[in-house]
This record gives C-alpha cells, sequence and structure tokens, in this order.
C-alpha cells in the first residue's frame, strides 16, 4: 500500500485542531501517525486508524465521540491521534468520506471543507 489520500485527522490534545491532511500512506506513514503499531475500527465505508496500545497515549475524546455518532460503538477508550479514511474494499483507502467530514464539521463547530 503505498499511494496518496486525503485523510481526516483527529488529535487527542484539544489543543490541536481537526484538520484535513492530504496524506502519501503507506504502513510506516500510518504508523507515524498513530504513534506505535496501528489498529482500526471500520465503520460504513470508513475506517479509523488509530494506537493499538492506547494506554501510553492521551484519551481522544473528540474521536470517540465522532465515532459513536457516525454509528460505531467502540469496545474501549479511543487514545492518541485518530486518521480517518475512506475504503471502498478490504486494503484499499481513499479520501475520507464527505459524510464523516460533514459530521465532523457540525460535532466540533469547525470548517474542514474547502
Amino acid at each position: 500500500m503505498n499511494f496518496s489520500c486525503n485523510a481526516l485527522v483527529v488529535p487527542a490534545r484539544l489543543a490541536h485542531p481537526v484538520h484535513l491532511r492530504p496524506l502519501d500512506l503507506d504502513a510506516t506513514a500510518l504508523q507515524r501517525v498513530a504513534a506505535g503499531d496501528i489498529g482500526y475500527i471500520a465503520g460504513r465505508g470508513w475506517r479509523a486508524y488509530l494506537n493499538n496500545d492506547g494506554s501510553r497515549s492521551f484519551p481522544n475524546l473528540r474521536a470517540e465521540v465522532l465515532i459513536r455518532e457516525a454509528g460505531v460503538e467502540p469496545d474501549e477508550t479511543i487514545h492518541g491521534t485518530a486518521l480517518f479514511l475512506g475504503y471502498v474494499d478490504p486494503g484499499e483507502e481513499t479520501d475520507a468520506p464527505h459524510h464523516l467530514i460533514s459530521l465532523a464539521e457540525q460535532l466540533f463547530d469547525m470548517p474542514l471543507a474547502a
């Protein structure tokens, strides 16, 4: 996997803004964003890439709210930066879906799309 797409980035620290970011993605890039081994939570047409060992990072309340509002109930508290991408088939990521970006804009009262 090595490609470029636009990701919705939800940092754990509230002082850092939620933002869209073009990323050249490969497994190493995902590990850098997740700050360690990566796991993901899948929703309808999207995936949230997360740090598999969240106990070492800050809780991410915004990502947890976004995931819940997008229709998925996480099993555990979300920790660290969350990277949201779209997907069409397993292993084929795409730009973060517009409906997820719109939901983030509504929840966090911040314009993200240009």
